[in-house]
């Protein structure tokens, strides 16, 4: 009996067995399946986001294109450009306005009744001009002489190689010099000459700024005080209207 029951043991074991390797060959199979099915969505997905990429590319492109500023008309042109100007001309005024509230506030006095000088005054003025003039004609004269030499040539045209390289420096800053102090003359001539005329014409000694619309800042306005003009014949400005000038 007991050997019967061993051989049954043994051939249900033996029955069971393939049933075992049969599970595990439908799991191995089933697990394949599974596998092949999410490589083959995560291929598709690839696929999809590649093909999704290049679709959308050329959407890029157009949106760029769209993006790109488009060119202005002539009229809308000329309104920025008076735009521009009026910001540029509301600037400035706010700067001066701010300029003037900052300055102190000059004192004024009363208006003056003279509003030109006289004739023995002007010719007081006419020789202190003169006499200026005589002056710098000299002075002009004294720095020609020595830039040019007697035959008419340029002082350092015909000096020889011979003299050394900084007496050649020095003496051309002595000729740049002399030239420039010729410039300055011949300028300060040319106001001296201004200022002739203006005693000719009897307006001498009169503001430019205050000729129109006395300010009154000095006691003397519209009139220059005589001890400025004395002191500077060819000045046209008063010493509060020079001071707000700057």
């Amino acid at each position: 009996m007991a050997k019967t029951t061993k051989k049954t043991t043994k051939k249900a074991t033996k029955k069971s067995a393939p049933k075992k390797k049969a599970v595990k060959k439908a799991s191995k199979k089933t697990t394949k399946k599974a596998v092949k099915k999410t490589t083959k969505k995560a291929v598709k997905k690839k696929v999809t986001k590649k093909a999704v990429k290049k679709k959308t590319a050329p959407k890029k492109k157009t949106a760029a294109v769209s993006s790109a500023p488009k060119p202005l008309s002539k009229s809308a042109v000329k309104k920025s450009r008076q735009q521009r100007k009026k910001a540029v001309q509301n600037t400035k005024r706010l700067i001066e306005e701010a300029r003037q509230k900052a300055q102190p506030k000059a004192k004024k006095y009363k208006p003056n009744k003279k509003t030109r000088y006289t004739k023995t005054e002007l010719e007081h003025f006419r020789k202190i001009i003169i006499e200026e003039r005589n002056k710098i004609i000299e002075s002009a004269k004294a720095n020609m002489q020595s830039l040019v030499d007697e035959e008419s040539n340029y002082v350092g045209d015909n000096l020889t190689y011979a003299s050394h390289m900084a007496e050649q420096g020095s003496d051309e800053m002595e000729r740049e010099k002399n030239y420039m102090f010729v410039q300055r003359d011949e300028k300060y001539l040319g106001y001296l000459q201004e200022a002739l005329t203006r005693i000719d014409q009897g307006i001498y000694g009169v503001c430019i700024d205050c000729i129109d619309t006395p300010h009154n800042l000095c006691k003397t306005c519209p009139l220059i005080d005589k001890e400025r003009l004395e002191l500077v014949p060819i000045t046209q400005h008063c010493i509060e209207c020079k001071n707000i000038r700057g």
